[in-house]
């Protein structure tokens, strides 16, 4: 058998921007042209180029939750359906592809003249600020999906080029923003429709033949460069635990457990002893196991190697079912994509850092600080409105850096709504927005600070908060001490209410919601510090 014929280095470059850049354009076609400002301000939102074997060959800079569960939302629509040409496909079921409910995923298969199968697939990815469901912003307190919102299997919603009406009445009849929701969902679709015009183009320049080559190519050499950087790294079993606060039922601590097994130039990422699915909302599906360890082990790349799914060829994950790692319907879910997907992460970085010390930062916030809320403008006639954001808080210091702050981190790669937009869109005022200082932890880098942020509300809404790290500390590494704790608060009047990490509440005119970020955590202990402890041993002597 011939061997098989090395890349030009430079065309090698050329096609990696080129389906990079496909990606990239899809996510400002969607950020520009959608209604909501969790899409157009937080950019909330992912692109991504997939071949015809739904293997990614390219992704924008996009979400990291996102990028790294996508697949799975192509795979099950490649599974489920029949694709023609100008097809588009929606879905959101976490248990069939998506990963949480308002994560609504369009999925369009790309065909050639003359050709009777896709022969590539593009796929947009976008937060709606409501799916339906209990509580408003469709990200509250539940016990199973039924109460989360609007469940959407692989459908198509489009059919040669012409909407199914049927299935899109179906679904803005469930939730209470339509305008909006029709809004960005067009948007999804102008995304998908240009990443298939520009794969057309890059074909009608380079062939069919070197396009497909070279996406091969970019495959292979993502491998190639994952295995190098696993080889330089010291072989072995490193283990880790982190916990999260509680699941919103009861105050009981849940465990993520991994261990990591490097050998030669592969990994085993071994999620066992994690703790079963709960009753709460914070059980995440295997799709975002998989992406969180995507994440990671693409966060320690150290050259910029296209980010498609050779990276993962390497690596096995195992996410033992029923597990809040891998949860089983009808397991409640909406917290598992944005709160377990981070505390994943802060367990993977824990373990490495016994095998790359000098390489891992020590735990940024750990949380997304999911607030969502909704009601009645009366300033426009009492029309309903829905509010989702995350907001920022403090990164891990590393070796060599003091850690960011007032910071999106890891699994969320989205921007703060800015006050102006906030104020004018919805009835609320923001009473302060400031960095939270003194909160990241002390060591011989500082961790970065959270953020305070207080919002006004003008009129009565219905509230949901999913947060995290309001009991548990994000960790120091190397002797550093830990970032400080969240904290929500209700101001009703002259009284203050503490709040719960996992809560839903009506709030009244005048109701001021506070919430305080966690802060990241120290690297390397101060001097005063290395002092203490040599004197504890030395009276332990």
């Amino acid at each position: 058998m011939a061997a098989k014929r090395a890349p030009d280095a430079m065309l090698l470059e050329v096609f990696k921007n080129v389906f990079h850049s496909i990606a990239e354009e899809m996510g400002a076609a969607l950020r520009r042209s959608a209604f909501s400002p969790n899409i157009k301000e937080r950019r909330d939102y992912s692109c991504a180029v997939y071949d015809a074997d739904g293997q990614v060959i390219a992704m924008g800079d996009h979400m990291p939750v996102h990028l790294g569960s996508m697949s799975a939302s192509v795979a099950a629509a490649r599974q489920t359906l029949s694709f023609e040409p100008s097809d588009i496909a929606a879905l959101n079921d976490p248990f069939a592809g998506g990963t949480h409910l308002p994560d609504v995923t369009l999925v369009m298969p790309v065909f050639l003249r003359r050709e009777s199968k896709p022969h590539f697939f593009v796929a947009s990815r976008a937060h709606h600020a409501d799916i339906g469901g209990a509580l408003a912003g469709s990200m509250g307190p539940a016990q199973e999906i039924f109460q989360e919102g609007l469940r959407i299997p692989p459908v198509k919603l489009f059919r040669a080029g012409k909407v199914d009406s049927d299935i899109l009445r179906l679904l803005l009849a469930n939730v209470r923003t339509p305008v909006e929701r029709e809004g960005d969902l067009a948007a999804q679709i102008a995304s998908c429709r240009l990443g298939e015009r520009r794969l057309h183009e890059v074909v009608a320049k380079y062939g069919v033949r070197l396009t497909d080559t070279y996406a091969g190519h970019l495959l292979d050499y993502s491998e190639k460069m994952m295995r190098a950087e696993l080889h330089s790294i010291c072989r072995g079993i490193y283990r880790a635990e982190d916990f999260l606060d509680s699941d919103g039922t009861s105050n009981r601590p849940l465990a993520i457990r991994v261990a990591l097994r490097l050998t030669r130039d592969s990994a085993v990422v071994d999620f066992t002893g994690s703790s079963p699915q709960c009753a709460g909302n914070i059980n995440a599906v295997e799709a975002i196991a998989i992406s969180a360890v995507y994440y990671v082990f693409r966060a320690l790349l150290r050259e910029d190697v296209p980010a498609t799914s050779g990276l993962l060829r390497p690596i096995t994950v195992i996410a033992p079912s029923g597990t809040i790692v891998n949860a089983i319907p009808p397991a409640a879910v909406a917290g598992g994509n944005v709160e377990t997907s981070q505390r994943m992460v802060d367990t993977l970085l824990r373990a490495l850092s016994q095998a790359v010390p000098s390489r891992i930062p020590a735990a940024s916030q750990g949380t997304m600080n999911n607030l969502t809320f909704g009601g009645l403008d009366s300033r426009r006639g009492n029309q309903p409105f829905t509010y989702y954001e995350t907001i920022a808080g403090g990164c891990g210091a590393s070796a060599t850096h003091d850690g960011p702050t007032a910071t999106h981190s890891h699994m969320t790669n989205s921007w703060n709504t800015p006050v102006e937009v906030f104020e004018e869109a919805y009835p609320v005022r923001v009473e302060r927005y400031a960095i939270r200082r003194g909160s990241g932890g002390a060591g011989k880098h500082r961790g970065g600070d959270g953020v305070i942020r207080k919002i006004g509300f003008l009129t009565p809404v219905e509230v949901g908060l999913l947060t995290d790290r309001r009991v548990t500390s994000p960790y120091g590494l190397q002797g550093g001490e830990p970032g400080s704790r969240g904290k929500n608060s209700l101001k009703r009047g002259t009284s203050l209410y503490t709040l719960a990490a996992k809560c839903a509440f009506t709030a009244t005119t005048g109701d001021v919601l506070s919430i305080e970020t966690p802060g990241g955590g120290g690297w390397g202990a101060t001097r005063s510090a290395k002092r203490d402890r040599q004197k504890r041993r030395k009276r332990s002597r």
